[in-house]
């Protein structure tokens, strides 16, 4: 099996099952009980949390645990918009937002907000002069990816963070999934950011919203104790302890492992190149992600033709719906293009012989499904 989807989920590390299953075993108590197996199972919780804490360069009490970025994004624009509406009903967004920012965003529109899409550049990159323009007294959340998923565009997080603490009302939220595990990001420019442990080979199931200390929003779920009160529900203690293990593991030699998927990049980025193929990825995005159009084939032709190969890739994101690519044409602005994409994702797990194997066949099918006219 040769597997280039490595954005929409990883494999589970080996040593994170073995986390797991051993928590599952050995720690067996409610964290909320007051008993000896809810003391030490809550004990547990607090040590893996200060060692995300660390690792995050955030403080334990900032981090909310959820089912991953698509709850976080969820509890972040909801819960701010509920709690801050007094203040104003403006919330500025992007065209490259996961279906998880994009949805309840459009939720609130049909509530009554007003939204506004900040321009790109050619590159895909956040205009920043629309977006000082579009901030307004009554902007109460900003909420712009650090990497989008499809493309793999790369935000200055720095930049529009500075522009957005002018005004010390609005509160600057970040999908940062694709970003967590493959490289550093300094959080502390963010009231709010995502995360998700299946996008660092672990399990699928956590993640975390990491909110602002002093930053109070409603949340989603009421009701029962927990590690925190803008989230109710019996902790999950294995899923925690093994967030905490996959966010170490990931962070090991990072750059060793950020370093072999740009050499990656360059090997596949000049095998395409010599294809028939509009390369829709460029210099301002992250190396594990790139995105391709093929002229006069559909991606779920592609990527199902892929699969006799027993290679696998994708189309839109694995949560997207819709007949193109609205990142794609967010990028490119060319419909033809947003509708015949797909999207390759690398790991340092990668070789250049997956990649061999993978071109070889693609590159037969590029001339096969075009005679066959699918």
């Amino acid at each position: 099996m040769i597997y280039l989807d490595y954005s929409a989920t990883t494999p589970v590390n080996e040593e994170i099952i073995n986390t797991y299953s051993k928590v599952c075993r050995d720690f067996i108590g409610n964290p909320n009980s007051l008993h000896k197996l809810g003391v030490e199972a809550k004990k547990l919780i607090d040590a893996s949390t200060e060692q995300i804490a660390k690792i995050l360069g955030v403080k334990s009490s900032e981090i909310i645990y959820t089912s991953g970025s698509s709850e976080a994004n969820n509890l972040a624009i909801k819960g701010v918009s509920s709690r801050y509406s007094n203040r104003g009903k403006h919330i500025i967004t992007t065209e490259l937002e996961h279906s998880s920012v994009i949805a309840p965003i459009s939720y609130l529109q049909n509530q009554g907000f007003e939204v506004d899409f900040v321009k790109l550049d050619e590159n895909g990159l956040v205009d920043l002069n629309d977006l000082k323009n579009l901030l307004r007294d009554d902007t109460i959340l900003v909420s712009i990816c650090a990497i989008n998923s499809e493309v793999g565009v790369k935000q200055d997080l720095k930049a529009i963070s500075d522009i957005i603490r002018t005004n010390p009302k609005t509160i600057f939220h970040s999908d940062v999934t694709q970003l967590i595990g493959k490289d550093k990001v300094d959080l502390s420019m963010l009231d709010m950011a995502s995360i998700s442990g299946q996008k660092f080979y672990g399990m699928k199931g956590i993640g975390a919203l990491i909110k602002r200390e002093g930053l109070v929003i409603d949340p989603l779920i009421h009701g029962g104790k927990s590690t925190t009160v803008f989230r109710s529900g019996t902790p999950a203690t294995p899923l925690i302890v093994s967030l905490a293990k996959a966010l170490r593991l990931a962070y090991d030699n990072y750059e060793d492992k950020y370093n072999k998927v740009v050499e990656l990049n360059k090997y596949l980025m000049d095998k395409l190149s010599k294809l028939d193929v509009s390369i829709n990825s460029n210099k301002y995005c992250l190396p594990h992600i790139v995105n391709v159009s093929i002229k006069n084939i559909k991606p779920e032709t592609m990527q199902h033709a892929l699969e006799e190969y027993d290679i696998y890739i994708s189309t839109q994101t694995a949560c997207s719906k819709g007949e193109y690519s609205k990142a794609v044409y967010a990028v490119t602005r060319d419909k033809n293009k947003a509708t015949h994409s797909i999207r390759i994702s690398l790991s340092y797990l990668t070789t250049k012989e997956e990649i061999d194997k993978f071109i070889d066949a693609f590159s037969k099918l590029i001339v096969s499904l075009n005679i066959r006219g699918e």
